[in-house]
């Protein structure tokens, strides 16, 4: 039995407690805010003031609507020349430029070593530069030594100020130490920031009001999709009866919802989520509930995709595969009529994932633990992160076209391929500090463990080196692939969700109720206005 929902039907039903303006005047006032924000860029003096401008908008969450001044903005930065000595503003400079897909050279940061090679003294005490040099430094490309040691050096000293810090810098390094700034979450730092900026001295009050009306307006439209697909959840469970499946629609649509929040994809959105929970109940079947044999022919009836030959399969497993069958239709019914080829691709990954959890239980139902190597080129498609790449593009706009999906379920993707072993790594870890279920595949850690004859200790700090490796091939990505930024950062975005469910080595998706608190402060409880 798949442990229990802390949702249930709770978005249904739920009535958002009232604020004190309603949507239109909200939306009225946010166009009014906005202009005043764009006359910010207009007044800044200089460089410093510019780029402080974007760093507070990209915390507050509202730099979605300034596109095209951050643009213009880094640009223009980006060719000109940069001589600050204080660490904070060379670091931002960097984490910034690199963010947004700008090239730009660690070696600014040489500037802040002695003759040894080592950092100076002298900036140990510098909590904010240290937290910027930090954050900069987590978006470290391959063979980049000196945001190697930036990274050792900033985190040792951060650790040792922490407890004498004030608030709010205080809240910020330990959010950062928890989970770098280049790797959170855009909603989640918005949620803990706009309070902090209340405080801040140089608090502007147009930003600040933008910032909490358009966090709440989006909420409200988070939350009547919300009631939606748990309405779409309930219908299909109910039909099919699947009580072995793991629950976790609200889930599934905080991953879809990591990938892109805004108002523009909410088609996107609810056609991923709802592609994201069938495949849940695939996992699960194939895991939890069906024998050898009946995968395999759920295997076959998938790649067939012939809702007229399932004879084989039980009848608890046939009303699942002609509801995934019925759900890919609909899928291609909301797509104009030249985006309908893309419906094939969405087929085509979930037949993928679905041999490579078949392949899985193979291994298992043998007691077989595979080379590290071929349970990684496996595991990395169970992962689900290339139907994630396909999925995520098909409700989308102009940017998905035929050669950005042959791009995204091409063999040689490193962007798929590094977002996937983060997904996988982090999962496995989580898993073997949980104790498997007998029904469960070896994971990569005792994989690597009996190829290697090492300890887990070993194993895991090792396995927790490969998603490293992998965040630095994302960052590399995020410069290479420039003319597929879009989909790289959405990709990516994906990625940042796993630092949040997989954190601490705990698994949030399966043990739901550790991620309830965060869920809550996105999609329940609103921002106070005043």
């Amino acid at each position: 039995m798949a442990p229990k929902t802390v949702w249930g039907y709770f978005f249904i039903g739920y009535i958002p407690e009232p604020l004190q303006i309603s949507d239109k005047k909200m939306t009225e006032r946010v166009m009014e805010l906005k202009g005043e924000v764009t006359c910010l860029f207009e007044a800044c003096k200089d460089d410093v003031e510019k780029m402080n401008l974007v760093d507070v908008i990209q915390h507050l969450g509202i730099d979605r609507h300034f596109k095209e001044q951050i643009y213009t903005t880094l640009n223009n930065i980006q060719g000109a020349e940069f001589n600050s000595s204080s660490l904070h503003e060379v670091s931002l400079h960097f984490r910034l430029l690199r963010q947004h897909g700008f090239r730009v050279s660690a070696d600014q940061f040489g500037k802040f070593k002695q003759e040894d090679g080592s950092f100076t003294s002298d900036i140990t005490n510098d909590a904010k530069g240290l937290l910027s040099l930090y954050n900069a430094a987590n978006l470290l490309n391959h063979n980049e030594e000196v945001l190697e040691e930036a990274l050792l050096f900033a985190r040792r000293h951060l650790e040792l100020i922490q407890s004498g810090l004030k608030s709010p810098l205080a809240e910020q390094v330990g959010r950062s130490l928890r989970i770098p700034l280049p790797r959170s979450l855009n909603r989640l730092e918005a949620v803990s920031y706009i309070p902090e900026y209340s405080v801040d001295p140089k608090c502007n009050p147009a930003i600040l009001e933008l910032a909490k009306l358009d966090f709440n307006l989006l909420q409200h439209l988070h939350q009547n999709e919300l009631k939606a697909i748990t309405q779409w959840w309930k219908d299909l469970s109910e039909d099919i009866g699947l009580e072995y499946g793991r629950d976790r629609i609200v889930e599934c649509y905080f991953w879809a919802y990591c990938v892109y929040y805004e108002e523009e994809y909410a088609r996107a959105r609810m056609i991923l989520v709802k592609l994201l929970m069938l495949t849940s109940l695939l996992d699960d079947t194939y895991d939890d509930h069906a024998t050898l044999e009946e995968c395999r022919e759920l295997s076959e009836a998938i790649e067939r995709w012939d809702e007229s030959d399932i004879s084989l399969l039980p009848e608890d497993i046939k009303k699942f595969y002609l509801k995934v069958i019925k759900n890919f239709t609909v899928f291609e019914d909301e797509l104009e009529p030249h985006e309908k080829y893309r419906n094939a691709y969405a087929r085509k990954a979930f037949q993928r994932i679905s041999k490579s959890y078949l392949q899985e239980v193979e291994w298992c139902h043998q007691g077989y633990i595979p080379s590290f190597n071929d349970h990684v080129n496996v595991s990395t498609i169970s992962a689900g992160i290339q139907l994630l790449g396909v999925g995520l593009l098909v409700g989308m706009g102009d940017v998905a076209t035929k050669e950005v999906f042959e791009w995204v379920i091409g063999s040689n993707n490193d962007v798929i391929r590094a977002s996937a072993e983060v997904t996988r790594f982090m999962d496995d870890m989580a898993d073997f500090k949980r104790g498997k279920n007998k029904t469960d595949v070896a994971t990569t850690v005792e994989c690597y463990m009996k190829e290697q004859n090492v300890t887990s200790e070993v194993a895991l700090d090792k396995i927790g080196s490969f998603v490293e490796d992998a965040w630095k091939t994302l960052n590399q990505a995020l410069i290479e692939n420039h003319a597929l930024l879009p989909v790289v950062q959405r990709v990516t975005n994906f990625a940042m969700s796993m630092m949040v469910i997989f954190h601490g080595k705990i698994d949030r998706y399966t043990d739901s109720e550790e991620l309830k608190e965060t869920l809550e402060s996105l999609f329940v409880k609103h921002i106070p206005l005043y």
